[in-house]
């Protein structure tokens, strides 16, 4: 079980946002969880991802109980074992596709030349060999999303996250994105979870779920 969570609990202030959400996920699968803008599904997704703590529950994933890593145990292990796919690809205007696509391999201390051949691979196996030197501003809306895509992947991670991965782009540019998770769930068995409002893309899963005031229904 890639994911196993129970019981999750989180309030901003007197805010009940999430109310004991309960999620399993083998690995492999695709996961989507749709909802209202407000529902809590992206805040159960930062939960999932470790880049925000939850008030009361339980969170492993791949077998390891987040809630006992210490905070630099866990900025680690998310670096080494979670891929982000965000819906403004949150790329470093001053850097290149592959300089970007590099950065979390340098953050766990690979070297240059092995994070530059990895980079490089993956960007190739995304199609995007000719614009690895291109900066953020010279690629489309797309391209930025599959360098976004290539940089989730350069850690071999267990797991993607993605937030409304297709929420920036045109609707050919959307379909092609669905089909390079797929196809990258089948080619190296990840497995996702991502959080949408593509209905196409949720019901194109394994399994999807809708959140609701805090609770997956």
């Amino acid at each position: 079980m890639i994911i196993d969570a129970e019981g999750i609990y989180k309030k901003f202030g007197n805010l009940e946002v999430l109310k004991g959400v309960s999620l399993r996920l083998e690995k492999g699968r695709i996961l989507s969880i749709v909802g209202k803008s407000g529902s809590g599904k992206s805040t159960l997704l930062h939960i999932l991802g470790t880049l925000d703590s939850f008030d009361k529950g339980k969170l492993l994933i791949n077998n390891t109980d987040t809630g006992r890593l210490s905070k630099n145990d866990i900025s680690d292990f998310r670096n080494k074992k979670i891929g982000f796919i965000f819906q403004f690809h949150h790329l470093l205007d001053e850097f290149n596709a592959v300089e970007n696509v590099m950065i979390p391999a340098l953050i766990a201390k690979k070297s240059v030349s092995e994070a530059k051949k990895n980079a490089l691979d993956l960007l190739d196996l995304l199609g995007l060999k000719d614009r690895v030197d291109h900066k953020p501003n010279q690629l489309s809306g797309g391209e930025q999303q599959r360098v976004a895509v290539a940089r989730a992947l350069i850690n071999k991670p267990d797991l993607i996250l993605a937030d409304e991965p297709t929420g920036n782009l045109d609707s050919e540019s959307s379909q092609q994105l669905h089909n390079l998770l797929f196809d990258l769930r089948d080619r190296f068995n990840l497995s996702f979870v991502i959080v949408t409002h593509n209905e196409e893309l949720a019901k194109m899963s394994d399994r999807y779920l809708t959140m609701v005031d805090g609770v997956l229904v």
